[in-house]
């Protein structure tokens, strides 16, 4: 794939559990169709990004933060998996020019950026990007979430990351469509189910109201139990809002994910192929 100009959509991606890429001897099967939609990415963008903004839920601030390392290290942000999931390398390379452009934006609508020469990539990020840029050449910046988890803010700060796709930016927001790990098996089901639904009917409305409803995701059917803490869905607004008036397509989703839960990714904007 050739780097040309385009826009390029965004993406809200359902990143699965742990380090999940690194065990797919052991759980493969539980991922086959995540694994087969992210893997799917670079057809569908057609071209090979100048860099990745990815919004992670695993990292809040009290200002957003951006990492701009040009070699972030790595975060092991999980427990209880196998010993070689806590040796993974993600050498994927920062990109301090794009953390500074990123904190420019954001600093120019309003919001306080700060950036973080020592953040690493933690599973979010690394768990998502392994299957679609496997060999890890596409230099990565992470944003953050900011503390309060405003809904409105967050998909303010998307509008104002909007210019960055005209430029070869893909912007990625990694969270998940369910996130409950207490109900993070069949006893998750009629609320993922329901919830899924909702965002579905949601994502196919017109642009103004569908920023209108996400705006009132707390109303939405079983809402609390999909996201006892919305810190997984929140970055779902930030990558609607760079991509506010453009249709949204739905890339990836299952019904029985983990014993019955609907779970499931979004893209704005169009495919190239």
């Amino acid at each position: 794939m050739k780097g040309t100009p385009m826009t390029l959509p965004t993406y809200f991606l359902s990143h699965g559990g742990g380090p999940w890429p690194f065990m797919m001897d052991q759980v493969g099967h539980l991922y086959a169709k995540l694994d087969a939609s992210l893997r799917d990415i670079p057809r569908q963008i057609g071209v090979t990004p100048k860099a990745l903004l990815v919004i992670t839920a695993h990292w809040e601030g009290r200002d957003f933060m951006l990492s701009s390392s040009p070699k972030p290290p790595m975060i092991y942000d999980y427990g209880g998996f196998p010993p070689h999931t806590y040796e993974v390398q993600y050498a994927a390379p920062g990109s301090p020019e794009l953390a500074a452009q990123v904190k420019d934006l954001l600093e120019a609508g309003g919001h306080t950026a700060v950036l973080d020469a020592q953040r690493g990539f933690d599973h979010g990020t690394f768990s998502a990007l392994y299957p679609i840029y496997p060999q890890a050449d596409v230099p990565v910046v992470q944003l953050s979430l900011r503390y309060g988890l405003d809904p409105k803010e967050h998909l303010e700060i998307g509008r104002l990351l909007a210019p960055l796709r005209d430029q070869g930016v893909l912007i990625i927001g990694s969270g998940l469509s369910f996130h409950n790990l207490r109900a993070f098996n069949a006893a998750g089901a009629s609320a993922s189910h329901a919830f899924d639904a909702w965002l579905q009917q949601t994502m196919a409305l017109p642009p103004q109201e569908r920023a209108a409803q996400l705006m009132q995701w707390e109303q939405a059917p079983a809402a609390r139990m999909a996201h006892p803490r919305e810190e997984h869905l929140l970055p779902l607004m930030v990558v609607l809002g760079a991509a506010e008036q453009e249709a949204a397509a739905m890339p990836y989703h299952e019904d029985a994910f983990m014993g019955g839960l609907a779970v499931s990714s979004f893209r704005f904007g169009q495919a190239a192929a």
